[in-house]
């Protein structure tokens, strides 16, 4: 009788606690997909749609939360904090700040970085041939000389302004490969720093009479003040070069030649895929965005109209973006 009784109450408990089913389908908990930005700029909010659609669209029902730093690398670390205490599948840093603030917190949970300029400069991983213990993802090392060079075909470029944030570990290796490409060009390379996005105006100001031209890399505190930026090199008649076609199409950007950031997102969200699946973030090395569909080339005319310049037209013929009139066509 008496294991009658206990076997009566083991019974019950189980039912009660959904471990004894009754043929009903019991609720799983989803899979968490932490995103971590460091600002809301067209590039990088590209990035971050792009990885869900390819997960979407490869059959994963997913949950997602996802966070903006704004900014801030102490807001990336207390993101990468609350990605810890959830304990998220896997964990993505879209730009190098908030890469690095996961990669230093979440140590038992893979990190995934994407656009990031180099992975490697930045203390993420040993080598761009193999992936950390727990971490990899994609790079958008972008073609510094190639750009200036365009912008130099264009008009002819005596001393080329470059306005990059001091904080960002991807803005200064650019800024170094800028400084580079300008010496062996013949360039003057004329350098304004900053700490946030308010500094911008400013610090195009100081440099904008003594500069013919501005490049603009893929530093995310300059790009998302970008339309600071190509006020006053407009209204000085000073060109700018940019290397993010996705945040140049409503901003007075002469040209932008880089990597289409919606593309790189469903690279990113491929590379998650093979995680989920099972592959080790080590045996993946970082991945690049070499095929020649994944560059996108922008001008525009109507700026390039008020600067009182023109394109080539093979550079017209070439480009997959085209302002003109106010519109954005696209081939």
């Amino acid at each position: 009788m008496k294991k009658t009784v206990i076997f009566i109450l083991a019974l019950v408990f189980l039912t009660a606690t959904g471990v004894f089913a009754s043929g009903e389908k019991q609720e799983v908990k989803k899979d968490i997909i932490g995103i971590s930005k460091i600002v809301s700029h067209p590039a990088l909010d590209a990035v971050e749609q792009g990885i869900q659609d390819q997960l979407k669209d490869m059959g994963y029902d997913l949950e997602y939360d996802l966070q903006n730093a704004n900014g801030e690398v102490s807001t990336a670390a207390s993101i990468a904090n609350k990605f810890k205490s959830e304990h998220v599948r896997i964990a993505v840093g879209i730009a190098t700040p908030t890469a690095q603030a996961l990669a230093n917190a979440l140590k038992d949970i893979t990190v995934v970085y994407s656009a990031v300029t180099d992975p490697v400069d930045a203390g993420l991983v040993d080598s761009f041939d193999k992936g950390g213990k727990n971490i990899t993802g994609v790079s958008d090392m972008t073609p510094v000389r190639d750009q200036i060079e365009f912008l130099n075909r264009i008009k002819k470029i005596n001393r080329l302004g470059h306005v990059y944030s001091s904080s960002e570990a991807n803005a200064v290796r650019l800024a170094g490969m800028a400084k580079e490409a300008c010496d062996a060009l013949g360039i003057e390379f004329v350098e304004s720093t900053v700490t946030n996005s308010s500094e911008v105006k400013q610090a195009t100001q100081a440099i904008i009479n003594r500069v013919d031209g501005i490049y603009v890399s893929t530093d995310n505190t300059v790009v998302s003040a970008l339309a600071a930026l190509t006020e006053v090199a407009l209204e000085n008649g000073v060109p700018v070069m940019s290397a993010d076609p996705s945040s140049a199409e409503k901003f007075d950007v002469l040209a932008a030649w880089g990597f289409d950031y919606y593309k790189m997102g469903r690279a990113t969200g491929r590379l998650i895929a093979e995680l989920l699946e099972g592959a080790k973030p080590e045996d993946i090395p970082t991945r690049f965005m070499t095929d020649p569909s994944d560059i996108d080339l922008l001008i525009n005319l109507d700026v390039a109209k008020k600067l009182g310049l023109s394109f080539p037209q093979d550079v017209i013929d070439s480009a997959s973006k085209i302002v003109e009139n106010g519109t954005l066509k696209t081939k």
